[in-house]
């Protein structure tokens, strides 16, 4: 997994400062300026426009509408009930607690989704 750190508008760091990329209007770029995906709400899609995934309560669903895993609390899980990490204040950690990166001013649906989509 990758380290982030999420602002719309702004740049995207990891945990030792290095930058990753950018979120600005809801699109979502790597550090060199490709585009990844974006988000709509709830959804998330590919660079292509292909729908990948969204958040629905406490599930996290595929594009053909199957659980792909799960938030309980602060936790993300896997379809198996794995842990794959958590979010603590601005900060998401991976499921050993090592810090990937934090992030500000972002939908926790949205950060949910980016963490379990990209860098996943």
């Amino acid at each position: 997994m990758q380290c982030t750190t999420m602002a719309f508008g702004q740049y995207l760091y990891n945990s030792v400062g290095n930058n990753v990329g950018r979120i600005d209007a809801n699109y979502v770029y790597d550090n060199t300026g490709n585009l990844l995906g974006r988000f709509d709400a709830n959804y998330i899609y590919d660079k292509t426009g292909s729908l990948l995934g969204r958040v629905d309560g406490d599930f996290i669903y595929d594009a053909k509408g199957n659980i792909k895993g799960r938030t309980e609390g602060n936790y993300i899980f896997d379809a198996s009930g794995n842990s794959l990490g958590r979010f603590e204040g601005n900060y998401v950690y991976d499921k050993s607690g090592s810090l990937l990166g934090r992030f500000e001013n972002v939908k926790t649906q949205q950060a949910v989704l980016f963490f379990f989509f990209f860098f996943n």
